[in-house]
């Protein structure tokens, strides 16, 4: 939704070009279920919209950023209904608005429990009939062009470091090319890979952090990751099934496996509490008891009125033999979105001058320590437009850099064994699953770096050695993203939104 909308903002002025490591129609947005959020309506106001963004943030937003968002919130939603996105609406004509975790009111906009999709779609037609947008798809952005490749230092918030496009990867011929640019935006989406249950799919791995963190730019927030409480129990399949929030706004209670609920142990808003807290609380719950899972129960519910809330949670769930309309669904926590990323300010310029972040890979000061539901399809639209108008603004004081040489093969003879790859793939995962999940402790955190820097080591080597690929360079961007959520983590001498370690049990 980020690199479509930024897109279209601007290819009336430029030409743009689309590079997607897959396809232009695999992304994150796509499996965002539960919808946008904007103030609509009163009795809502955006105050309450701050207010709500800002408790769940746990004192870690940057309430500029909040109030960036939630104001513009309105003028992009008419934005994306006047490209042809289409919102539920009620019989009156009104937009049927949802509730979700951590809302204090219904402002929640959606088509059906596929809204990232029914988005997305919208917007690649719209990009696919634009003469100034060119896509490329099965291409790998490998790493940014900044003044390092003319043989100059480089050095972390110095400040002046510049980017002139990146060496790409062209998946089919193995080629890497040299893209310049006047000005450059990642849009590269999240990090779920990095653990073994995600929601995430197989794209999702830091790509764009990694690439601003060799480049020496700034990164932050990196451990605050977090886990959607509500992902379906189905062993083997990856990703993980989402159950949007919206069921437990909709009314679905938690339940343990022997039927009894438990979240107002934990919370008074229950089932409806922040994402941090029902993704502990289940995680707590699942060790007391040993259970692989918790569950969600919406059944008493009108099965009408769930089927046309849920067509597609109903459809998959029935696919696996679960009718939720008379069955509990099990549910368990998943890796599901960075709150961190590349540090950007309101325009969504990252610490290198003329690259843009926008999307989960960067990091606003929206989320704070945890992210509001739905907050993040409007934080996307909201900091491409800002990013669109900023860069056009000085798109004509740039050049296309010259001197960059073209990429160096030298030293790489060809593919490693995939078994080389894959091995280190897994464990890697286990380390993050195991060690830097839901709950962490200062223990946790030097076993996964201590183990870390041997996979970094040996996938180094396999780097300067190997003909590139899609797995390698993915797996050495995973360790790289890896490294900087550990030393985020301990970096942090408290326990805060996504962020829960034994060692400091409370806020500071």
């Amino acid at each position: 939704m980020a690199g479509l909308s930024f897109a279209l903002k601007v290819a009336d002025y430029a030409n743009v070009v689309l590079v997607c490591k897959s396809t232009v129609d695999e992304t994150n947005t796509a499996f965002a279920q539960g919808g946008i959020a904007s103030v609509m309506y009163e009795p809502d106001n955006f105050e309450k919209h701050v207010e709500d963004t800002l408790i769940c943030g746990d004192g870690l937003c940057n309430e500029d950023a909040v109030r960036l968002v939630v104001g513009n919130a309105p003028q992009q939603i008419k934005q994306l209904v006047h490209w042809g996105v289409k919102f539920d609406r009620t019989s009156s004509g009104y937009y049927d608005l949802a509730r979700e975790g951590g809302h204090s009111e219904f402002r929640i906009l959606h088509h059906k429990d596929n809204t990232g999709y029914e988005i997305q779609k919208t917007l690649i037609e719209k990009v696919k009939k634009h003469r100034n947008v060119h896509v490329l798809e099965h291409h790998f952005a490998v790493d940014l062009l900044t003044q390092h490749h003319l043989g100059k230092e480089v050095r972390r918030r110095d400040g002046n470091i510049e980017c002139y496009g990146a060496y790409i990867l062209n998946l089919k011929t193995q080629e890497v090319y040299t893209f310049l640019s006047r000005i450059t935006v990642l849009a590269t989406g999240g990090l779920g890979n990095l653990y073994h249950t995600t929601t995430n799919p197989p794209i999702a791995t830091g790509d764009g952090v990694a690439m601003v963190s060799r480049a020496k730019g700034v990164v932050e927030n990196m451990s605050f990751i977090q886990f959607h409480p509500t992902s379906l129990y189905h062993p083997g399949e990856r990703p993980s099934f989402l159950i949007s929030e919206a069921m437990r706004g909709f009314g679905a209670i938690l339940k343990t496996q022997h039927g009894e609920e438990f979240m107002a142990k934990y919370d008074r808003r229950g089932s409806l509490a922040p994402r941090d807290i029902v993704a502990r609380a289940i995680d707590n719950e699942m060790k007391l008891s040993g259970s692989d899972f918790v569950y969600l129960d919406v059944s008493h519910k009108p099965a009408a009125d769930i089927k046309d809330h849920f067509p597609n949670i109903y459809r998959k769930c029935l696919s696996v033999g679960i009718d939720i309309t008379k069955d509990m669904i099990p549910v368990v926590p998943a890796a599901h979105y960075s709150c961190g990323g590349v540090k950007v300010n309101a325009h969504a310029l990252s610490s290198i001058n003329r690259l843009y972040a926008v999307g989960e890979t960067s990091s606003t000061g929206l989320h704070g320590a945890n992210r509001l539901a739905s907050n993040s399809l409007m934080e996307a639209i909201v900091y491409a437009s800002s990013a669109a108008q900023h860069s056009l603004q000085h798109l004509q004081e740039y050049r296309i850099q010259t001197g960059i040489p073209d990429w160096d093969y030298g030293g790489t003879t060809h593919t490693e064994e995939m078994v080389l790859i894959t091995q280190n793939y897994k464990e890697m995962q286990q380390i993050m699953s195991n060690y830097v999940g839901i709950v962490r402790s200062n223990l946790r955190l030097k076993r996964a770096l201590d183990r870390l820097e041997i996979i970094f080591k040996e996938t180094e080597d396999l780097y300067r050695k190997s003909i590139l690929t899609q797995n390698l360079c993915e797996l050495r961007n995973m360790i790289k993203v890896s490294y900087l959520i550990i030393r985020s983590a301990q970096d942090m001498r408290e326990s805060r939104g996504l962020h829960y370690t034994l060692d400091y049990p409370s806020k500071k």
